[in-house]
């Protein structure tokens, strides 16, 4: 798993590539989330384009690094979800607790 990250218009925008599963996704996107948050970012945006795969524990991950950055007053958001990914959060209902986008400067803009 590689996560890279980069920054527009003061949003911190993360892009993992790969699986986010047990043990390699989860480790590297909490501390993707914590190195961020480390440097100063409040606003975070996770692109999900490039992630193949996520279980239980990486859907975990994402909530537990949106409610780390809500509790220290940003916001996080996801953007260009792959459909594997948005069905594990339908059914989780995850859907309704993050803000999704599938346009990149609408997201940046909408922080």
């Amino acid at each position: 798993m590689k996560i890279d990250a980069r920054h527009e218009k003061g949003v911190t925008i993360l892009e993992p590539r790969g699986k986010i599963t047990i043990g390699v996704g989860d480790v590297a996107l909490r501390n993707a989330v914590a190195e961020a948050l480390t440097a100063g970012a409040s606003d975070i945006l996770v692109n999900l384009e490039h992630v193949t795969t996520i279980d239980s524990s990486g859907i975990g991950e994402l909530v537990s690094a949106y409610t780390t950055v809500t509790n220290r007053g940003g916001k996080l958001k996801l953007e260009k979800i792959p459909p594997k990914v948005s069905d594990i959060l339908q059914i989780t209902q995850l859907i309704q607790v993050f803000e999704i986008y599938d346009d990149e400067k609408e997201a940046v803009d909408s922080f």
